[in-house]
């Protein structure tokens, strides 16, 4: 299968997807950030200085998944019609569980901005907690779901 973002030279281009058929297409992304048991703490308490972290970690995830095009280069701006952000306190971690939905009827999918919203969630997660553990880190950023469009259905 061949790469999808170079011409037939190898250089990079905006893929081509005015034939495509317009349809509903979803996708949702999962990611994490870990920390301290006291930085877990300060958090789940509602102790951090910065306020709220993960109602603005939320709105942060909605903001990144819009500014996809804005940050990806040959990422097509697409008229977003949903973006749900869920970020759940996770004991086990400890840390923060970080799931995004990204819904349009376009023609291409959203996976990257789903990506995006989990990665712009995560970091401001960070951001806010920094000045407590700058140890903390992120991973397990993937698309779990994927769905609409000629590739139909795919699922983690």
């Amino acid at each position: 299968m061949a790469l999808t973002h170079f011409d037939g030279k190898g250089d990079a281009h905006m893929v081509d997807v005015s034939d495509k058929a317009v349809t509903s297409r979803i996708a949702t992304a999962e990611g994490h950030i870990t920390m301290a048991q006291e930085t877990f703490d300060i958090i789940s308490e509602g102790r951090a200085k910065k306020g709220d972290v993960l109602s603005v970690a939320r709105l942060a995830g909605i903001m990144g998944a819009k500014k996809t095009p804005d940050l990806i280069p040959l990422c097509h701006p697409l008229p977003v019609t949903k973006v749900a952000v869920e970020l759940t306190l996770e004991p086990d971690l400890p840390g923060v569980r970080v799931e995004a939905t990204v819904k349009t009827t376009g023609q291409t999918g959203v996976e990257m901005e789903a990506l995006t919203a989990v990665s712009t969630a995560a970091l401001t997660v960070y951001d806010m907690a920094k000045a407590v553990d700058k140890a903390m880190e992120i991973g397990g950023i993937r698309v779990i779901l994927k769905d609409g469009g000629k590739s139909g259905r795919y699922e983690a």
